[in-house]
């Protein structure tokens, strides 16, 4: 005997089951050689199990063979239980041809010894719904018992008489015609059921629709032979189990009142839910499957719902938008998209998904985007608000078009961000410093917030590049001036760690510099000093930024500044040199003299100063250049004194003391030996200091920290008529002392000095590159000249500047226009 149970969606392990328990009883002997099999085809309520029961001893020769083709819910195991003495000879066999869970096992126990001759057999073909299980017991499925004991029994043997006489066509036709007729009278209910009672009328329609798959399932099993062969052998025919769901669809969900009740109420249940209150999911679940069943979702309900949502969100976005601050905002856009994926989860169906997320991500982000940006980027950067920064970028890259609206957002905000910072001249003396701790900043934002989006690092890039560059020139020497800083003496970065770190992080900032020729002329003024003053903190660390260099811009730009370094080498070779020169000597100098020998085309240019040395210093001068000369013959030195210093020998009150200072403030100390008092004017006269300089330096030893000489009448600038006489009373807890702070600040004038040579190099570069492409070209057009400049010239150029510097070159006859094209030009050899 074959019992089948269609399957449904409807019956779920959350929702009362509708399947009434089946028992299976035998009283007598089994014929083994036409075994019962018993068959489940859809899912099983076990709040009312299927029970088969055997109270006799089998004879395992033919076994009994159970087979479930539906999925099992491995939570709740299968159980095979005997309570009967069995042969052992014949083992019970449980196989299984899928995956099975193994964390909640199929379960077979035995209480008796088993006649294992003739196996009992379960045999599953397909996966394990492991949600809802399926508990199988001896004690559970109780079908041979019921179908013998219930009235049941001689119904479906009446109608397998029936159709073997032929009358299958009309008892088929008669019993659809039963069921109709069923089912039209309940439609009435639904009609006539009052209009506020919304949650009634629901729970109404979910218990009529249970009560007719239940009712269904009972006539498909009487009439189950009918349906495995007359109606199984015509096609056309749908089996008993689709004429019950299309005749409750035609009569009752397709009622045009009755599907417009049920859906409005099943959408304001939604929308109660969306407000914070709580409905019974459950009846939700089970109404939208059946909606689901009767093929009618999506037309009846998933339209309307789709409808609702983007008008419920489209004004929610809006009233919020204006309510509350962008953080708050993406917090709740991020909830109300997770709340509506548990709808999903919850009781919609599946194929609601993608259409549902979409919407609310349309209404309550794509028609915002940017109206957050402009309202609350700026906000979440300033305040380095990471998490709502990576919660924006993931929401935004849910959306069409959100990734390159931010984009765009993220590379204004960096331009003008950035370009405060350079564009404020009061703030020039921290511009390097929050230039560095605005791109660390970035940084951190690109890597940590916007997935390390190579986009987002390229438009960064991009951003920093044009903002630095508004400023012509400044942010150049501005970057020389930080890593002069940095790499001078004395500096706070006492570790070699730390200042590779400083100097790698200076480096990006200096790819970002246009004008490198302008970084390259302050540098290497600044070198110079650190070289020829000694006040480089560390010769490593100085070789390591001149090694960055090299790698970034190429050798050419970094050879003038290693030959700065090869200078002070052999500088130090010829100094000793020099010194057992001096040893040799029948009257050796009480004085010691150092020379730094420096080739003109590697250092920085030096107004050539005449001042008036004592005689002792001038001999000794003498004495080296006769000693250089004779062993470099053809060579010519200029005593460059703007960057000599000395270590004075002191007598105070308080005792003696070394002074460490400049040659300019030596000059003017050594007077003090001659006279008790002096004048500006008398010391410019004696000394030959040039007159900005010689304030500079009386400035230093007067008004300074270290006073070693009085002014009067007393001020912290430099007038004339002032006098000055040797402090004797001066006091300081160190036996060295540097006076130099003031005299090796930079001067505006040096500055101003600085840049004009940087601009003329320039002038000089841009006329060797067009004589050098016309030489090649001969005959070139003038957009195209300009198109190679542009290519070669490695400065920032105007094309105003370019033009100026073509004329120079016509007018000095390198070139010539075109006779009959002026803007043709011909190269003349």
């Amino acid at each position: 005997t074959s019992c089948s149970m269609p399957a449904s969606r409807f019956c779920s392990s959350h929702q009362q089951s509708v399947y009434p328990t089946t028992v299976l009883t035998s009283h007598q002997p089994v014929d083994m050689a036409n075994p019962i099999t018993v068959t489940i085809h859809r899912p099983v309520d076990m709040a009312n199990p299927i029970t088969l029961t055997i109270h006799r001893p089998v004879d395992m020769a033919n076994p009994i063979t159970l087979t479930s083709h539906q999925p099992v819910d491995m939570a709740n195991p299968i159980t095979v239980t005997s309570h009967q003495p069995v042969d052992m000879a014949n083992p019970i066999t449980v196989t299984s041809h899928q995956p099975v869970d193994m964390a909640n096992p199929i379960t077979v126990t035995s209480h008796q010894p088993v006649d294992m001759a003739n196996p009992i057999t379960m045999t599953s073909h397909r996966p394990v719904d492991m949600a809802n299980p399926i508990t199988l017991t001896r004690m559970t499925y109780r079908i041979e018992e019921y179908l013998v004991c219930s009235p049941l029994s001689p119904l479906f043997q009446a109608v397998e008489n029936l159709c073997s006489y032929k009358v299958s066509p009309t008892l088929y036709k008669q019993l659809r015609q039963v069921c109709e007729d069923h089912v039209q009278a309940q439609i009435h209910q639904f009609r006539e059921y009052p209009l506020h009672c919304v949650l009634s009328f629901l729970k109404r329609m979910n218990r009529c629709w249970q009560d007719h798959c239940r009712q269904t399932i009972m006539i498909r099993s009487i009439f189950l032979f009918l349906d495995r062969t007359y109606v199984l052998q015509n096609s056309l025919l749908p089996s008993i189990w689709d004429t019950g769901l299309e005749l409750f669809r035609n009569h009752i969900v397709s009622d045009g009142a009755v599907q417009k009740r049920t859906v409005d109420g099943i959408l304001e249940q939604i929308e109660r839910e969306r407000n914070g209150e709580t409905v019974d999911r459950s009846l939700l679940r089970s109404l939208l499957g059946m909606l689901s069943d009767l093929q009618v979702y999506k037309e009846s309900f998933e339209e309307r719902f789709l409808m609702e949502t983007d008008r419920l969100y489209a004004a929610e976005g809006q009233r919020l938008m204006q309510e509350r601050d962008v953080p708050e905002y993406l917090h709740h856009v991020a909830r109300r998209l997770e709340e509506e994926n548990d709808r999903v989860i919850s009781y919609l169906d599946q194929s609601t998904q993608k259409p549902l997320i979409s919407n609310v991500e349309k209404q309550l982000l794509g028609e915002h985007m940017t109206a957050i940006l402009q309202k609350g980027l700026s906000i979440l950067l300033d305040g380095n608000r990471v998490m709502e920064l990576a919660l924006l970028y993931q929401l935004f890259s849910k959306v069409k078009g959100g990734l390159p609206t931010l984009l765009q957002h993220w590379r204004d905000y960096i331009k003008s961000f950035g370009g405060e910072i350079v564009g404020t001249p009061e703030k020039d003396k921290d511009m390097v410093q929050d230039l560095l701790d605005f791109k660390d900043k970035m940084d951190n934002v690109a890597q940590g917030c916007f997935n390390r989006n190579e986009s987002f690092i390229n438009a960064m890039k991009e951003a920093f590049e044009a903002f630095i560059n508004n400023r012509p020139n400044k942010p150049a020497e501005l970057i020389a001036k930080y890593v002069d800083c940095k790499l001078r003496a004395g500096n706070k970065e006492a570790t070699e760690e730390e200042m590779e770190r400083i100097l790698d992080k200076i480096m990006i900032i200096f790819r970002f510099i246009h004008g490198k020729d302008v970084f390259e002329a302050f540098y290497k003024k600044d070198l110079a000093k650190r070289l020829l003053v000694g006040k480089s903190a560390s010769v490593d660390a100085e070789k390591s930024m001149l090694s960055k260099l090299k790698h970034e811009c190429g050798a050419a730009f970094t050879s003038k500044l290693e030959g700065m370094f090869k200078d002070m080498e052999l500088s130090k070779d010829v100094m000793i040199q020099f010194k057992q020169y001096t040893q040799n000597q029948s009257e050796p100098s009480q004085l010691e003299l150092t020379v730094n020998i420096l080739t003109m085309g590697y250092w920085p240019s030096y107004t050539p100063m005449e001042v008036h040395l004592p005689p002792e210093m001038v001999k000794l001068q003498e004495v080296f250049k006769l000693f250089y000369l004779g062993k470099h013959s053809g060579r010519k030195l200029q005593w460059q004194p703007t960057l000599g210093h000395a270590v004075l020998k002191t007598e105070f009150k308080e005792g003696k003391k070394e002074l460490q200072v400049s040659l300019f403030q030596t000059l003017v100390l050594l007077m003090f030996n001659e006279g008790e008092e002096f004048s500006v004017e008398e010391i410019k006269s004696a000394t030959g200091i040039e007159e900005g300089e010689l304030r500079r330096t009386l400035q230093s030893l007067a008004c300074g920290k270290a006073r070693v000489l009085n002014k009067s009448p007393r001020g912290k600038d430099i007038e004339d008529g002032d006098r000055f006489n040797f402090n004797n009373d001066f006091r300081h807890k160190l036996f060295r002392i540097k006076i130099n702070q003031i005299q090796m600040k930079e001067t505006v004038e040096e500055q101003v000095s600085t840049t004009e040579r940087v601009f003329q190099d320039r002038q000089y570069q841009i006329d060797a590159a067009v004589v050098r492409i016309m030489k090649m070209r001969k005959t070139l057009g003038h957009n195209l000249l300009v198109s190679e400049l542009y290519n070669q010239l490695k400065f920032p150029v105007k094309p105003g500047d370019l033009k100026k510097r073509i004329e120079s070159l016509i007018d000095r006859d390198y070139m010539e226009r075109d006779k009959e094209s002026p803007n043709q030009y011909h190269y003349v050899a």
